[in-house]
């Protein structure tokens, strides 16, 4: 009998783990770290709203893996009907920050293509136009940054922004965007005194539309 070994990469070449101490995490190992936070991702009340920073996210192994659990939660969890707007809000839930350039891409890649095999496994895929996957990229494009955790900066010296997606109250569906950085994660006092720009209240499915509220 012949056994067949697939080994996990680990690291992308020797020099960018000396320029960047790039490494990744094994999925076995991934796999062993979020059953310690299962209740949060799986079981326990609003798991599809608690959020998630991977301040070093490499190619996505971690973002992915969170993502399919919560997907599959809400397989298990909820009804179909509400499958499109809370496997969004899922999406929107998972954040990510990397430094180098493929890396990010390939995150990015990752997490659409969790989000796309999730629908198409249950015969509700949607259309590259829709505007599911209009959405979907537009919250994964919001909130996995190519940038560096530990100066706050993204890849262009701007502060690294993210935003918060808050459900609206009695209005299934709906979400207010909040936008904030970074840097007030770090703060003791956790105020942020940058002014943003303000989004209206819409659809989880028309946020990429970027309404400005008043407008």
């Amino acid at each position: 009998m012949t056994t067949l070994v697939i080994e996990e990469r680990i690291l992308k070449s020797r020099d960018r783990v000396r320029a960047y101490g790039e490494v990744f995490t094994p999925r076995h190992m991934v796999d062993q770290m979020l059953d310690l936070v299962s209740d949060d991702l799986e079981d326990g009340p609003d798991f599809v709203d608690k959020t998630f920073l991977e301040p070093a996210a490499g190619d996505g192994n971690f973002l992915v893996a969170i993502l399919h659990r919560k997907l599959r939660a809400i397989e298990r969890r909820l009804s179909s009907d509400v499958w499109a707007d809370e496997s969004l809000f899922a999406l929107a839930s998972i954040y990510g920050i990397e430094l180098l350039e493929d890396n990010h891409e390939e995150a990015r890649v990752a997490m659409l293509d969790e989000f796309v095999d999730f629908h198409r496994q249950h015969n509700t895929s949607f259309s590259p136009d829709s505007d599911v996957m209009r959405a979907a990229r537009f919250i994964v494009d919001t909130n996995i940054v190519r940038g560096n955790t530990l100066t706050g900066r993204d890849w262009r010296g701007d502060e690294i922004q993210f935003s918060w997606w808050t459900r609206v109250a009695h209005s299934p569906g709906t979400v207010q965007r909040e936008p904030f950085s970074l840097a007030s994660l770090r703060e003791s006092n956790g105020f942020d005194f940058t002014v943003y720009e303000t989004y209206a209240v819409c659809r989880i499915a028309r946020v990429h539309e970027e309404v400005r509220a008043g407008a």
